[in-house]
């Protein structure tokens, strides 16, 4: 008869180990970064190794601002578009969108934890820019919503943009990294289950 070899439920739950991977490698990621890539927070200069990658953060930036400003605009007429990259409320607050407000950083972080995470490439090849283009999203949600926050409360920055949607960012990346790692264990499961059957089958023989 088949032997067939009990299994247990995949355990769909984050916990402290997915946590502490997670930490580390997003850790290490972040020391790559500051380790190779170097700018002031004005945006004037943005090295990559030595290399002057300011042209790139610069479009970047000026095609987010136009984003968060199209976005709240067209739900009030309160906001203006100064410089390309510097949003005006009329009730004085000022904001700039400069190259660290770009997700660039986060998308490299991302690239690291799909990279050195098990699985094969034939998912990791289309992982990796959808994870991408959700990081774009929620950074244009996040700097959307901050700004609106700080539009009658520009003391409430440094705590919002400092602490509260950094770590909600990251928060969001860990439930996508490890969405993703779940789905690759799920899928290696399956795939081992629909052998099952040959190599018991073969045995019986």
């Amino acid at each position: 008869m088949p032997n067939h070899t009990p299994r247990h439920e995949y355990d769909r739950r984050p916990t402290l180990v997915d946590l502490g991977i997670f930490a580390v490698t997003l850790l290490v990621a972040d020391g790559l970064w500051k380790l190779c890539v170097s700018g002031d927070e004005s945006g004037s200069e943005v090295t990559l190794l030595g290399w002057d990658i300011t042209a790139l953060f610069e479009w970047m930036s000026l095609h987010i601002a136009a984003t968060v400003y199209t976005l709240i605009h067209w739900s009030r007429d309160t906001i203006q578009l100064i410089e390309g990259y510097i949003l005006r409320f009329d009730s004085g607050t000022t904001t700039s969108v400069v190259w660290s407000c770009t997700p660039v950083k986060q998308a490299f972080i991302w690239l690291m934890l799909i990279v050195t995470t098990l699985g094969g490439w034939k998912h990791k090849s289309w992982v990796i820019p959808v994870g991408w283009i959700l990081i774009y999203g929620i950074n244009i949600v996040r700097i959307t919503v901050l700004s609106l926050l700080i539009e009658f409360h520009p003391e409430w920055f440094h705590l919002l943009h400092d602490y509260v949607f950094k770590y909600i960012f990251y928060g969001l990346m860990f439930l996508m990294w490890w969405t993703f790692v779940r789905w690759f264990a799920e899928s290696a499961l399956g795939q081992a289950k629909s052998l099952e059957p040959r190599v018991n089958g073969a045995h019986s023989e």
